[in-house]
């Protein structure tokens, strides 16, 4: 099996992907600026990672979540960390800003 196939994560873009229906959703992206490489780790309210993402050249990453209180830790070179708390909500878009 290769990426043509399907297996790779969705392309992470600005934009939403076709599709996708807000009303029952709940939706965490945001930009990374300041790194060539990151990833972006979605943790749940007691601390445990749920997921990861590799950021895109963009600086783009997201992830759909059930809704409720979330960390979203950026992992960038040279041992850069920084955790952005946010809240997820059913029908929202939560946009983050992160700068490392």
């Amino acid at each position: 099996m290769t990426f043509a196939d399907g297996c790779a994560a969705p392309e992470q873009t600005a934009d939403l992907p076709a599709g996708v229906d807000l009303s029952t959703q709940a939706v965490i992206q945001g930009i990374v600026s300041g790194a060539d490489t990151a990833y972006a780790r979605l943790l749940d309210s007691s601390g445990e990672f749920t997921g990861e993402v590799v950021v895109s050249d963009e600086g783009v990453f997201r992830f759909f979540a059930a809704p409720g209180d979330w960390t979203v830790r950026i992992i960038a070179g040279g041992g850069v960390t920084k955790d952005v708390p946010v809240q997820a909500k059913r029908g929202e878009v939560a946009q983050l800003q992160v700068a490392v």
